[in-house]
């Protein structure tokens, strides 16, 4: 399809907008909706956009011709799976910045920040607004707003690089610039203070303010997401962080066994990884940890013995499986030339993961088994982006099941509140106890959870006032489609008191263990729902006596 044509396809025109409006109305009626798109086909061919259908819906509540109905805007909505597990996710990429780490692996473009392909879906929105934050927050709330996906609730997701070998005033420019597009474009894509839509890096940030500004704006920030290394993570960088707003930390393990480590040139041994975990976990982030199967040195068996390295200490509250990927302008090119290295076939993998997904733990979600590297990349080895799927066949072919927090989210389905049974799941960590509470379907589907950490005589100092002998709150999730702020929806889990609940189970089991406070690593934009709750607001946590 020629750009010409493809602009006419997706045109908004007065006469699609009558069909799209005719397309609700028969949805609305009860009439299915892909039934009624073919039933109103567009000359010469083709259906309708899902984009067309939320305008038409959009329009019609304005001019009153209907009342708002989130039900009928979910079967309306493209890609609702965006939004199921209750937040909207918004990623953003840095500029392109020299990175600390030597990795053999790690792709090379000086277009881009280390380890990423302008052409990556995750990170051509980054090329195509010149990695200015603003904008690209700015476009992506656009979109999802287009497509029908409420946009109240936004879990902002940086990447790009080592975050942590930034300069501090670019990382404070950056996150500013975010929150600034957050709170400023309101729902229906308009600037609400122009004045503030513009800033460069020598810009003066008061980013309290910019902060502060968030707890009630348009677009509320429910969690900030970074990437790093481990041998970044110092008491020092944890109060940056916590001041930049930062409650969620991606983490490159990569591999447990310090040989694997070296001959990639990783940088950084397996124990700087159990302190960074340790730090990170003291101080109340939640942890998203990378590991990658099929570096150079490893084997399928050895990478089966390094997984169940992760569950031992560890624990990561996410997982990120990242195989190693062979590509032309990595350093371990030129060893696969040689003939030192091999990729693990796409069926390798398969077996591979399929094998171990099953031993991941109850309360651990596993975000990614493939990185959406392009096809046209990969010298050699898998090519397969559908990794997911594939594994998922191969798993119901051997009986297998995954119990991971991803595999277990209630999403979609009515949720019966009475029928809820309260779990909590208990697990010791290098430097705590964790309390992994959740609410569970009787089919065994998680409605919503907390992650409550009780500090050992093992737990590093943070150096954190707020944290003086405190236990941890250091998530709290309600799944189920993202619904906006003060929204309700019959038989969803979201703004149904799960949350509370939850708090107060943290509560009574912090007492029962003899922890006399308790302290919240809360995002910018949910401190008010805290500050509703008891809490009150410490130097960067949200504190309570108990």
């Amino acid at each position: 399809m020629t750009k010409e044509s493809w602009l006419a396809a997706n045109t908004l025109t007065p006469e699609k907008i009558a069909i799209a409006r005719r397309v609700v109305d028969e949805v609305r009626r009860g009439r299915n909706l892909g039934d009624s798109l073919r039933a109103h086909a567009l000359k010469p061919g083709g259906v309708l956009g899902k984009s067309f259908l939320v305008a038409a819906y959009n329009e019609m509540v304005t001019d009153g011709t209907l009342e708002a109905d989130t039900s009928l805007l979910e079967k309306l909505r493209m890609k609702p799976v965006r939004t199921l597990s209750g937040v909207t996710t918004v990623t953003v990429l840095t500029k392109p910045y020299p990175c600390p780490g030597k990795c053999i692996f790690c792709p090379t473009d000086v277009r881009m920040p280390k380890s990423y392909l302008p052409d990556e879906p995750g990170a051509m929105r980054g090329v195509e607004h010149k990695f200015d934050p603003y904008a690209q927050v700015r476009s992506r709330l656009t979109q999802l707003e287009t497509l029908g996906h409420p946009t109240d609730k936004i879990e902002l997701l940086i990447l790009g690089g080592t975050w942590s070998s930034y300069k501090r005033d670019y990382q404070e420019w950056f996150v500013a610039r975010c929150f600034e597009a957050m709170n400023t474009f309101n729902h229906k894509g308009h600037e609400v203070h122009k004045e503030n839509s513009e800033g460069s890096v020598d810009s003066v940030v008061n980013l309290p303010e910019i902060h502060k500004a968030n707890e009630s704006a348009p677009h509320r920030n429910v969690g900030l997401v970074i990437e790093t290394r481990p041998d970044e993570i110092t008491p020092d960088e944890l109060r940056w962080l916590r001041h930049l707003g930062v409650t969620k930390v991606q983490l490159g393990a990569q591999s447990l066994d310090d040989h694997i480590l070296e001959i990639n040139k990783r940088g950084h041994d397996v124990a700087s990884t159990h302190r960074a975990v340790s730090l990170l976990r003291a101080a109340g982030f939640k942890i998203v940890l990378h590991w990658m199967p099929n570096l150079l040195g490893a084997t399928p068996e050895s990478d089966r013995t390094d997984f169940a390295k992760l569950w031992t200490g560890l624990c990561p509250d996410e997982l990120k499986i990242y195989p190693n990927q062979l590509l032309a302008n990595a350093e371990l090119y030129e060893y696969w030339q040689r003939g030192e290295f091999q990729p693990y076939s796409t069926q390798q993998l398969i077996d591979l993961i399929a094998g171990i997904k099953p031993t991941i733990p109850r309360y651990c979600r596993v975000n990614r088994v493939i990185r959406d590297i392009p096809s046209t990349h990969v010298v050699d080895g898998n090519r397969r982006t559908s990794l997911r799927q594939d594994i998922q066949i191969e798993m119901k072919k051997r009986g297998l099941h995954c119990e991971c927090v991803r595999c277990r989210e209630v999403r979609a389905k009515t949720v019966q509140t009475e029928a809820l049974k309260l779990d909590d799941l208990v697990y010791q960590t290098d430097s705590a106890e964790e309390h992994f509470i959740s609410f569970v379907t009787p089919d065994d589907k998680i409605a919503g959870f907390i992650r409550l950490s009780l500090p050992d005589k093992n737990s590093p100092a943070t150096g954190l006032a707020d944290l003086n002998s405190a236990a941890l709150i250091r998530e709290v999730h309600v799944y189920g489609q993202s619904l906006p702020v003060g929204a309700d929806r019959a038989g969803a889990a979201q703004h149904v008191g799960l949350g509370s609940r939850l708090l107060v189970e943290a509560d009574a089991v912090a007492r029962s263990r003899g922890f006399r406070r308790i302290a919240v690593i809360s995002a910018v934009g949910t401190r008010g729902y805290y500050l509703d709750r008891g809490f009150t607001r410490g130097e960067y946590y949200l504190v309570k006596s108990l």
